[in-house]
């Protein structure tokens, strides 16, 4: 009843909340992204949805305009040159995500579910599919987000969201919600830039 139902709308009265409320802060940062380096204040980039319609999500800038634009970021050499110093702020704060609510709305995104992947993250897709984690809308926060983010293996993320795919319901997504929030504080999980191991792993493939 509530994946069928109250989910999409629960989606929709919290992104529109979640605009309504943090419209300051929303264009508090859209001039601090405009005014601290070249470039659109916002980030569109092709991620893969649910059925693995392709779509684009959107974000605030937080990269140079020359850096590379389909790579994610824990996997770039030189993550930090390419940050900008308003980006280095919200990513570590996660506010860079705000302008999904704009995905969730347009009916892209939820607000909880597996994270989208890049459109060129073929194994990813791959495994997801295997999981049943891509017949799912993806989300701004998403179990295998607030398990570990970009510190998890691909393995691991499409266990993860294969587990929130098969187990979606109102208390699960709360848990998710409240322990993204918590965090969001902390910065945990967050990786900018290819850590050695991971390096050596992608390179041996």
């Amino acid at each position: 009843m509530y994946r069928r139902y109250f989910k999409r709308w629960l989606d929709i009265v919290l992104a529109t909340l979640g605009m309504l409320l943090l419209s300051p802060l929303f264009f508090l940062l859209a001039l601090c992204v405009r005014l601290d380096s070249k470039g659109p204040v916002f980030f569109r980039q092709k991620r893969v949805g649910r059925h693995k319609k392709i779509f684009m999500i959107i974000k605030f800038r937080t990269m140079h305009i020359d850096a590379p634009g389909d790579v994610p970021t824990h996997l770039l050499e030189n993550a930090n040159q390419n940050i900008t110093r308003c980006g280095k702020i919200l990513r570590k704060s996660s506010l860079d995500e705000l302008p999904q609510l704009i995905n969730v709305l347009k009916g892209d995104m939820s607000i909880v579910g597996p994270r989208p992947a890049l459109w060129n993250q073929i194994d990813l897709i791959a495994m997801r599919d295997a999981t049943g984690a891509n017949d799912v809308l993806p989300g701004i926060a998403g179990l295998a987000q607030v398990k570990g983010r970009d510190r998890l293996e691909n393995e691991d993320k499409a266990k993860y969201d294969g587990i929130y795919a098969h187990n979606i319901g109102f208390l699960l997504d709360m848990r998710c919600i409240l322990k993204a929030v918590i965090n969001i504080g902390s910065g945990e999980g967050i990786v900018e830039g290819i850590q050695p191991a991971r390096r050596k792993a992608e390179e041996s493939k």
